[in-house]
């Protein structure tokens, strides 16, 4: 085994055990704001899980995946942001 191939698993064990430990809040969240958070950090997993992908293989086919994601991350927290600032204004 290289050592690029052992910081690859170490990798994708730690992105592994961050995703599920966001899922836990997103299932069991008291709130919306700690859904919301945690599904940020889970898609912020998924950008940085595809970025280590990308620089391990050493190819770019997957740089629109990302950028859409992180459109998406961008999207939903404005959104949130928006619904919670209009709960609290009434």
């Amino acid at each position: 085994m290289t050592p690029l191939v052992i910081m690859g698993l170490a990798a994708g064990v730690m992105f592994g055990v961050g995703a599920i430990a966001a899922l836990v809040r997103v299932i069991k969240g008291p709130s919306i704001l700690d859904r919301a958070l945690a599904t940020d950090v889970l898609l912020a997993i998924a950008i940085c899980g595809l970025g280590a992908e990308m620089a391990i293989n050493r190819h770019t086919d997957t740089l629109v995946v990302l950028l859409v994601l992180a459109l998406f991350a961008i999207l939903g927290s404005i959104a949130i942001a928006r619904f919670i600032g209009k709960e609290d204004a009434s």
